[in-house]
């Protein structure tokens, strides 16, 4: 500085002078024979016009000899002292304005006394002593800084010894994640610990180590990838505030959870397989659920059938049982009549499930067998042919009119017989 500062009043001096700081009398006796502007410069002259002009400068007066003995006169002492009063203050400013700092938006300057915590300053303008006394450092609070496990920048970019881990059940899978965090403490992140980024690295590295070796492996690498990085966000944010890291953890995202390559085939072989086995899983409940409701309906109307069928068999022998009770009661008054009653409604109901129909002749006549049946579907058909106007059903040339006339008037005599038979047993 004070070399400057003679620079600044014209003063030059050059250290690579060899005959710098050797005595000036012999530097005058050498002198002597040589022309001016030869050898070095006298460094007494050059101090003596310092002075000078400083005095000048000053209000003062120059003088440029001393007294009549050589020993430097008042003024020159004097205009000294003025000189390195004016450098002390100067470089007292200097040193003063060293103290300043600004503090940007979204930092804080954390002050130091001694390398001992002082105190934090807010952004914008701020001042401290100067060194040796007081020192500050910057932290950008609002920042949001990054740290990457098991890559580098890009994560084709690996880190095996970081991103291999291994499973519950033992199988080994490949992850690659970032946790991404700001500063919640200034203080703590610069006086607790050494290098804080890696310290957040190997924090986040132990906590999904942690919870990789709890999980199974199809756990972490389908459905349960995003309960694992909420996990691992809680466990990192908890280890910090142990170590009083002053972090604050905002996220934790997973880049990549994967087998390793040297089993990547054969885990989307299974892969695969298990696609297929979900697929067929799939079809077979979907059509479980088309074939249960339909069983279960036909399940319940067969129950409503047999439902039906016993109020239906227990209805019919009430019934038979009433109606026994009715003809015992019957019976006991006229035993003749409800005997023949009963014979011809049993003799009723066998007729009426056969085809043919027997007769017996009182005239000696052989038993005929005639198809009655027959003969009504052909009378029922005659009648709906009138009915519609297209003439009357020709009966088959096979079958004797006269017989069948013969057959009903039998048929006609013995009701009438069974009828003044029955009347005869009343009025008896």
């Amino acid at each position: 500085m004070f070399v400057s500062i003679l620079k600044r009043f014209g003063v030059k001096l050059s250290l690579n002078d060899p005959r710098w700081g050797r005595n000036p009398d012999d530097d005058r006796k050498a002198q002597e024979g040589r022309r001016p502007g030869d050898g070095p410069p006298d460094l007494d002259q050059m101090w003596r016009d310092f002075n000078a002009r400083l005095n000048r400068m000053f209000g003062g007066r120059g003088n440029n000899g001393g007294d009549n003995n050589g020993a430097p006169g008042r003024g020159d002492m004097r205009g000294a002292g003025i000189g390195a009063g004016v450098v002390a203050v100067i470089v007292g400013l200097i040193w003063l304005a060293s103290g300043a700092f600004i503090v940007q938006e979204g930092q804080v300057g954390v002050v130091t006394t001694f390398g001992k915590y002082s105190h934090s300053t807010t952004p914008g303008f701020n001042w401290r002593w100067p060194y040796p006394f007081q020192a500050h450092e910057t932290v950008n609070t609002s920042q949001i800084r990054t740290a990457e496990i098991g890559y580098r920048a890009n994560v084709r970019n690996k880190q095996p010894q970081e991103a291999l881990m291994l499973t519950d059940d033992e199988n080994i899978i490949d992850i690659q994640f970032a946790v991404q965090y700001t500063l919640k403490d200034p203080v703590a992140w610069l006086f607790n610990n050494r290098d804080q980024d890696d310290t957040v690295r190997q924090v986040a590295e132990t906590a999904i180590r942690e919870a990789v070796g709890r999980s199974k492996m199809d756990f972490v690498l389908y459905e349960g990838r995003e309960k694992v990085a909420s996990d691992v966000q809680a466990m990192i944010q908890q280890i910090t505030d142990r170590y009083k890291l002053g972090a604050l953890i905002t996220n934790v995202t997973m880049q990549g959870v994967q087998p390793p390559e040297q089993v990547q085939s054969a885990f989307d072989d299974a892969v695969r397989a298990g696609q297929d086995r979900a697929r067929a899983r799939n079809e077979g409940e979907a059509y479980a659920n088309q074939i249960i409701p339909a069983a279960r309906g036909q399940a319940f109307r067969l129950q409503q059938d047999a439902e039906a069928y016993r109020s239906m068999v227990v209805e019919n022998a009430t019934g038979n049982a009433s109606r026994f009770d009715q003809v015992v009661a019957a019976y006991s008054r006229a035993p003749g009549v409800t005997r023949d009653r009963m014979y011809v409604d049993t003799m009723q109901q066998i007729f009426t499930s056969t085809t043919k129909v027997m007769i017996d002749s009182r005239a000696g006549n052989n038993m005929l067998y005639l198809p009655l049946d027959k003969l009504m579907q052909q009378v029922q058909a005659n009648d709906a042919a009138v009915g519609s106007k297209s003439g009357p059903v020709q009966v088959p040339q096979s079958a004797p009119t006269a017989e069948v006339t013969q057959a009903m008037d039998a048929v006609r005599e013995r009701d009438s017989r069974s009828r003044d038979s029955s009347r005869d047993r009343e009025s008896r």
